[in-house]
């Protein structure tokens, strides 16, 4: 079976049944709501071509101003726990934070949430500054063929990337790596991308589609397919049946979703929690993935579940900003 031909072919609706029954048998029927937790708008890289970072570094005078409060961090981490939501990762750019504080960090996540997380924050050589606290590494690889990666990353090679993935196996850490669609690859690219995911063993691959963003050479660049994001999705889940697969749209996009589950992903992302949940886009999130017949793991509209007692007595201003967010949000919320 051709499965990149089968892209090429349009002959998206027989992957997608191919590809749902995969999933079923593999993993079950539970779909999770998956919640990327930032610590910092600030990258001392900032030249990944897509990306809002870079169009935001010439204007941060003070990195450390461009952090976000570690209180802060905690409480939204809290509020991922209530919500019975996962945490996708901890991600921030280049030169945030250092090893330390991440570590410290994610070690007061695993306190509050009971799970180790999962990072994303860039290529580094001090993963053995890390323990139990964390679960697995992220490899923000953004797009596999190495000839558009070079060009559209700049500062962030391959090699290194897949230097850090091997250690990071090598120190017991489970591996992933993120991918943007829409960003000049084409079906056969998936080539590339399938060797990675064999040569290095990855548990994990994180799907978005193109956000255009202002400032940037992707401003006036469509968001990819949607019948072609689900393609590769289902291509790649037959390619890997057992690996985890975590699918990201935006809230212009949320019929992405259904195709998405059907195409073998086992958890949605990209998601503004706090402005979405409680309004008729959280019910949109909720009913897709009913559609798609699949038990949600979490809500986005059960407000039941947002009070609870803080894990930290400082935590608790925080946690009442983003509960009143939650209660607060329109159901004519702009996207």
């Amino acid at each position: 079976m051709n499965l990149i031909q089968k892209i090429k072919d349009k002959q998206i609706l027989e992957l997608l049944q191919e590809a749902n029954q995969t999933t079923l048998r593999e993993h079950g029927n539970q779909i999770t709501l998956e919640r990327a937790v930032f610590l910092s708008w600030w990258c001392d890289k900032g030249d990944c071509s897509f990306c809002y970072m870079s169009s935001q570094k010439p204007l941060i005078r003070d990195p450390k101003k461009a952090r976000r409060r570690v209180e802060a961090i905690l409480a939204e981490a809290e509020m991922v726990r209530r919500m019975g939501w996962n945490i996708e990762f901890l991600s921030g750019g280049y030169g945030a934070f250092t090893t330390s504080e991440i570590r410290n960090i994610a070690t007061e996540i695993h306190h509050i949430t009971k799970n180790p997380v999962w990072l994303n924050v860039g290529i580094t050589s001090e993963l053995e500054a890390y323990g139990e606290e964390i679960t697995g590494i992220t490899g923000a690889v953004e797009v596999a063929n190495p000839e558009l990666h070079r060009k559209i990353c700049p500062s962030k090679s391959l090699e290194d990337i897949t230097t850090m993935l091997t250690e990071a196996g090598e120190l017991g850490f489970k591996k992933a790596i993120t991918i943007i669609l829409g960003l000049g690859e084409t079906p056969e690219d998936l080539k590339y991308l399938w060797e990675l995911i064999e040569q290095q063993g990855i548990d994990r691959i994180i799907f978005y589609s193109l956000n255009p963003h202002p400032e940037t050479p992707y401003a006036n660049t469509p968001q990819p397919a949607s019948l072609y994001y689900a393609g590769v999705v289902a291509a790649t889940r037959l390619k890997f049946p057992r690996l985890e697969i975590i699918t990201g749209t935006w809230v212009d996009n949320l019929a992405n979703i259904g195709p998405l589950i059907l195409a073998g992903a086992n958890g949605i992302t990209k998601f503004p929690l706090f402005k979405m949940f409680g309004t008729r886009y959280g019910r949109r999130v909720e009913e897709e993935v009913e559609w798609a017949g699949r038990d949600l793991q979490g809500t986005f509209t059960d407000t039941s579940c947002l009070e609870g007692e803080s894990p930290r007595s400082e935590l608790e201003p925080y946690l009442k900003r983003y509960i009143k967010s939650c209660l607060n949000t329109k159901t004519e919320y702009k996207v």
